[in-house]
């Protein structure tokens, strides 16, 4: 494996944060302040590709891999974890999903959209009383001639609101039954389908979250996702995929604390000398700019495995545990390395380790990695 960033990384390195600079950074704070999901600077970013990156040319994409997905994950962390989060569930789950499993019909009729930004993505797992226990689920579907009657609700869902396309994973057969679960593509504006925002949420307050609610919705069979009842399997392998990009959202978090925290202890004066003089702040720096490489090791690792078309169970939940504490513990370090200052809104640090938290909890707890991780190794 090259360690090196090839070219199509370094251009998309750039263009990112070019793109950062000039429509990110300067809004990121009211939009957090406000919870205000920027529909429009998501286009944008379907105008420049960002939203169909690995989804091929010929369906509307870019047609990179995952290096370069994970690389634009890695820049938009830096500056904003919410809209870095809104492009990693946009690009991993809802187009993902229907790119990898998808029919063709489905794929000509949604990707190019999608791909484009004219379109933004949501997807549905969790539900009101179901997270980690997905097999629990609730929220039902039942065959009425050439459609299927949905009722039911979905919690803790990115662009819910806004999305004018959602993946949602729902129960066709028996409670438990891993065959059980089938997944169906749900049009805004289908009736009976609507959405509540949630808010008040402490962290990624840029990203739209919300609850879904199906109240006899029907659905055409042309928009169930692959085969009756293989929904569970296909959400398991969209989550593999998708715990890459948590990952590397992780690793940009993490690296935009890090280069605020080396910014501040240079700058800041305490017993006549800038305070990254000072071994107890140094040695922070040392740990923090350590851990990164690691987990950015791990990110490139299972992002190189996605594309050599290898199992990413095992290296995704490796990069997604580790990449995710790692942010959360560069969030902490920087609030603790500015003080005072990191504990207000003033410095990025408290946003940095605010966005972070989530990154712990979605598309699958720590606690759910190392489950993952242990059941692999013992198996």
């Amino acid at each position: 494996m090259n360690f090196e960033k090839n070219e199509q990384q370094q251009m998309i390195a750039q263009m990112v944060r070019d793109f950062t600079e000039k429509e990110i950074r300067p809004n990121m704070m009211v939009w957090d302040r406000d919870e205000e999901f920027p529909v429009d600077t998501m286009k944008k970013m379907g105008e420049l590709g960002l939203l169909g990156i690995f989804i091929p040319e010929a369906y509307g994409g870019s047609g990179f891999g995952y290096f370069e997905y994970a690389t634009a994950l890695m820049e938009l962390g830096k500056v904003c974890g919410g809209i870095g989060l809104s492009v990693a569930a946009h690009n991993s789950l809802c187009a993902g999903h229907i790119f990898y499993h998808g029919s063709e019909e489905q794929k000509q009729r949604f990707l190019p959209k999608l791909a484009r930004g004219e379109f933004i993505g949501a997807w549905g797992l969790t539900e009101p009383n179901t997270g980690s226990d997905a097999m629990r689920m609730k929220t039902t579907a039942i065959k009425d001639g050439n459609h299927w009657v949905v009722n039911g609700a979905k919690n803790w869902i990115t662009h819910g609101l806004s999305g004018d396309v959602s993946v949602v994973l729902i129960r066709t057969g028996e409670l438990l039954d891993s065959q059980g679960i089938t997944a169906f593509i749900v049009e805004k504006g289908t009736p009976g389908f609507s959405a509540v925002k949630i808010k008040d949420k402490f962290g990624v307050r840029a990203s739209e979250t919300a609850e879904l609610i199906f109240d006899n919705v029907r659905i055409p069979q042309e928009n169930v996702l692959g085969e009756v009842g293989q929904g569970f399997r296909q959400a398991m392998q969209v989550l593999d995929g998708g715990r890459i990009s948590i990952a590397a959202l992780s690793c940009g978090i993490a690296r935009g604390a890090f280069e605020a925290s080396v910014k501040y202890a240079k700058e800041r004066e305490q017993f006549g000398q800038p305070i990254a003089g000072f071994q107890a702040i140094a040695f922070k720096l040392a740990d923090m700019a350590t851990e990164i490489e690691a987990a950015e090791l791990l990110t490139f690792q299972a992002a190189y495995r996605k594309n050599k078309k290898l199992s990413v169970t095992r290296e995704g939940s490796f990069a997604k545990y580790f990449a995710s504490e790692v942010a959360v513990k560069c969030g902490n370090e920087a609030v603790q390395i500015m003080g005072g200052y990191g504990y207000t809104r003033e410095y990025p640090a408290e946003k940095f380790l605010r966005d972070a938290k989530l990154l712990t909890i979605g598309e699958g707890t720590s606690e759910i990695q190392k489950l993952v991780i242990s059941r692999d190794l013992i198996r």
